[in-house]
């Protein structure tokens, strides 16, 4: 594809979108085949479509959640550590929420006291941790972070590079392309409906969910979720002559392509909103959501799985940005309150897979920037690297911690300073083990992730071992 013609595309993405005032036609404009289209097709070929039906949910916690806040250390010794090295900013003993992990040399942790949902999903099985992961570009210790014999990740701690780069895992550049885009260009045949993209964003744009060749479909939590032309078939004089332009922009047969390359995507863009509204219009989900932003978003991924018969697809990402965690003052307050949102509306998507019956089938897990300073700066924390993360869902070895719990002492062989942890698990490791289970065969993952071979070598085994594939 040239670069005149992507510019084409992005150009009239744009503009239509100003025109019209509508998302509708940023998140169709791509949507215009896959690059691997064959891959996927065999992939489909194998598949009982009627059942295999799969989804990723990805919660951004954007701008940095205290991590090590929200699974501390409760063996005596551990704790002390963690005491003192959070002073002001360490959680009482008493309050934790106590985790029973199955299985042996499991650590022992507890949960941020306003957790109890997610306590109740991890001991019932249903979800797990990841302890420190990060950005890397290839395993590295304390002693090449300061000598510099190890490539380390573009702008470590920014939150603009940090932001990025856990969306596409290629931490040493600035990448444009995301890695659930990438998986998209690959799996996005498997669908028999190509006018909605694979990708769902409630959170609009996003590098995680761009692709070489497709973009996000971007919806919102309320009403059918799809956003169409303002206006369009409306009863008031504006609108009926509004309405009546549009389909003369639609019925016209331009000679010149670049009117009728607009044309298209305005009538794709608005076939796709009724398509889709009419599916989400005939869906129940009976699962009472909080009135929260992250849980009316979730009500609104469960309502589109439920749909996902009517709109033709088999596979499908998710994508949520909770933002508000750079807590630089008042973490303790702030913290409370938003793992609490997190948590409760954790528990109701979980419910409302179970009444649909696709527990088993959809995925859900959290990204953020990076975790915190262990060290306080009084009411708060700085940038830092390597952090926790969770993942949701039935086919998750859930009930577990999977990786190294680190010592959270000063000074320790990963500490860079400040209580600044170097991860011992790399995002390629995290991610490579969901696309595993997503469908993605090991011949592709160094397609959707360069660094893959770093840390892991595709086999039967997943990299870290938190999924069931």
């Amino acid at each position: 594809m040239s670069d005149h013609h992507m510019n084409r595309r992005k150009f009239l993405g744009t503009a239509s979108c100003a025109a019209i005032g509508t998302t509708t036609f940023f998140s169709t404009l791509f949507n215009l085949g896959m690059a691997n289209a064959a891959a996927a097709r065999a992939l489909e070929s194998e598949a009982d479509t009627a059942n295999d039906y799969k989804a990723l949910v990805c919660i951004l916690l954007a701008g940095g959640n205290d991590s090590f806040n929200m699974l501390v250390p409760t063996e005596s010794s551990a704790y002390a550590d963690y005491a003192t090295t959070r002073s002001n900013l360490a959680l009482a003993p008493n309050s934790l929420l106590p985790l029973q992990p199955t299985g042996s040399n499991q650590p022992q942790l507890g949960l941020h006291p306003a957790m109890p949902e997610v306590q109740g999903l991890f001991n019932n099985g249903r979800l797990a941790f990841v302890t420190n992961v990060g950005t890397l570009v290839e395993p590295t210790n304390k002693t090449q972070f300061f000598n510099g014999s190890a490539r380390l990740p573009l702008g470590l701690f920014s939150h603009a590079d940090q932001i990025q780069q856990w969306q596409t895992s290629v931490p040493q550049s600035r990448s444009a392309y995301g890695w659930g885009g990438r998986m998209a260009d690959i799996l996005q045949s498997m669908n028999s409906n190509q006018n909605i993209s694979m990708n769902i964003s409630l959170s609009g744009r996003n590098v995680f969910q761009s692709g070489n060749q497709t973009a996000e479909y971007t919806i919102r939590p309320s009403g059918t979720g799809s956003v169409g032309i303002q206006g369009y078939d409306g009863t008031s004089t504006f609108d009926q002559i509004r309405t009546t332009a549009i389909n003369s922009l639609m019925e016209q047969q331009y000679t010149d392509l670049f009117q009728k390359t607009y044309a298209d995507v305005v009538k794709n863009a608005q076939e796709a909103h009724e398509q889709f509204s009419t599916a989400i219009g005939g869906t129940t989900v009976n699962t009472s959501f909080s009135p929260s932003n992250l849980s009316q978003s979730l009500n609104m991924v469960a309502k589109t799985i439920a749909a996902r018969g009517s709109l033709g697809v088999s596979r499908q990402t998710f994508f949520i940005t909770f933002g508000g965690w750079d807590h630089h003052d008042e973490v303790l307050n702030n913290q409370n309150a938003m793992l609490g949102v997190v948590s409760k509306a954790l528990g109701e998507f979980n419910a409302a897979m179970d009444e649909l019956g696709v527990a088993d089938q959809v995925t859900t897990f959290s990204i953020s920037d990076f975790a915190r300073t262990l060290t306080s700066n009084g009411n708060g924390t700085a940038h830092a690297w390597g952090g926790n993360v969770l993942v949701m869902g039935g086919q998750v070895n859930g009930g577990q911690i999977y990786g190294t719990y680190p010592t959270l002492a000063l000074n320790s062989p990963l500490d860079v300073g400040n209580g600044v942890l170097i991860p011992t698990l790399s995002t390629d490791e995290y991610f490579a083990e969901l696309a595993q289970w997503f469908g993605v065969s090991n011949g592709s993952l160094t397609d959707i992730f360069p660094n893959v071979l770093n840390f892991y070598s595709p086999s039967p085994m997943p990299p870290i071992g938190f999924m069931q594939v």
